[in-house]
């Protein structure tokens, strides 16, 4: 299971919409490790300005290695995300998330693509 849904946030989702704040709260309580990922990471990016800021740190557990690959596994949370922050999200590998500011098209071109991937290999990351 991705995340753990509250009963009222169920059954409010079960009459209709959710709100973004709604799904993000729960997203921060389901998937702390992760959460503080992305929120440094956007901190990082809000802080020193430029393109893209990114974390390339592994995860200290496979449970929290686990959050983040349920975080960025997910369409809706993905974007939930990306509106929150007012960012576009990428990934790369196990734990190399990175957020990129709106205008940054050509280097989220470049980190997402085939040859970042490969280059971004390393034999200790095979099994992560």
């Amino acid at each position: 299971m991705s995340l753990k849904v509250p009963a009222d946030l169920q059954a409010k989702a079960e009459a209709g919409d959710v709100t973004d704040a709604d799904f993000i709260q729960c997203i921060q309580d389901s998937l702390p490790y992760a959460w503080s990922v992305v929120t440094s990471v956007a901190d990082s990016l809000k802080a020193n300005g430029g393109p893209f800021a990114d974390n390339q740190e592994e995860p200290p557990t496979e449970e929290a290695r686990g959050q983040l690959l349920r975080l960025v596994g997910s369409d809706a949370m993905r974007g939930a995300v990306e509106r929150h922050f007012g960012v576009r999200l990428a990934f790369q590998n196990c734990h190399r998330l990175a957020l990129f500011s709106p205008d940054a098209a050509e280097q989220y071109a470049i980190f997402t693509s085939p040859r970042a991937q490969l280059l971004n290999q390393k034999p200790e990351l095979v099994n992560c």
